[in-house]
This record gives C-alpha cells, sequence and structure tokens, in this order.
C-alpha cells in the first residue's frame, strides 16, 4: 500500500516537473507540429527576425541649441500678448458688424384674441 502512494506520489511530481520545463521551453511548440495539426494553411509565416522593442529608458542626446535665457522669454511673452490682444480686437470688431440689428418683432394676427380685436375695430 505503501509503495502505491509512493509511486503516485513519485509520477505526480514527475507530470509536474514535465508541465513545468514544457512551459518553459524557448522554442515554438506550434513550429513543431505537422502540418495539418499546427498552423492553418494561410497563416502568414514567421518574420526572420525578432521584434525589436522600443527603447523607453534610453535617454535622448543633449540638445543642440542652448535653451531661452530670462531675457528671451519675457521677449517672447511680450510679443504673444500683443499678438493676442491684436486678434482679440480684430474678432471683437468681427462680432460686432456681424450681429444684425435687433428690430422690433412684427406682431401677425392670428387666433381667437387676433378676431375679437377685429371684430372690436369693425363694429365701433
Amino acid at each position: 500500500m505503501e509503495r502505491a502512494l509512493q509511486r503516485s506520489i513519485l509520477a505526480a511530481l514527475t507530470l509536474a516537473t514535465a508541465t513545468a520545463l514544457a512551459g518553459c521551453s524557448s522554442g515554438a511548440v506550434i513550429d513543431k507540429l505537422p502540418g495539418d495539426m499546427g498552423l492553418s494553411a494561410g497563416t502568414p509565416e514567421r518574420p526572420t527576425t525578432p521584434y525589436v522593442y522600443p527603447a523607453v529608458h534610453d535617454m535622448p542626446p543633449p540638445r543642440a541649441t542652448p535653451t531661452m535665457s530670462e531675457e528671451q522669454q519675457v521677449k517672447e511673452e511680450e510679443e504673444l500678448k500683443v499678438v493676442r490682444d491684436r486678434q482679440e480686437a480684430r474678432d471683437g470688431a468681427a462680432k460686432k458688424a456681424a450681429q444684425p440689428a435687433k428690430k422690433k418683432p412684427a406682431t401677425i394676427n392670428t387666433g381667437q384674441a387676433a378676431g375679437a380685436q377685429d371684430g372690436a375695430k369693425t363694429n365701433p
């Protein structure tokens, strides 16, 4: 009885080890299968060179041009303010020209109230 228990434990450990090693294999198992069991007929071939992942931790080279000085930054900000004010003034003038003059709405005499008013006018 103990011998059968030992054999079943040994078989389970062997199976677990084989499964773990098969999962860690470096080659693609599907490529080694026969054609009728592996890839379908319309499947494209695997690329010859492996995919190259982007270098996310590489730092870019230093800039060839120096950054702007304080005076240059102030000068650029002032120029941008002038351009902004000029555009706002132009947009404000365009909006005023585009707005039509407001007219009083013409009253249309329809409905019962209009009939009563018309009747009052005709019956002095």
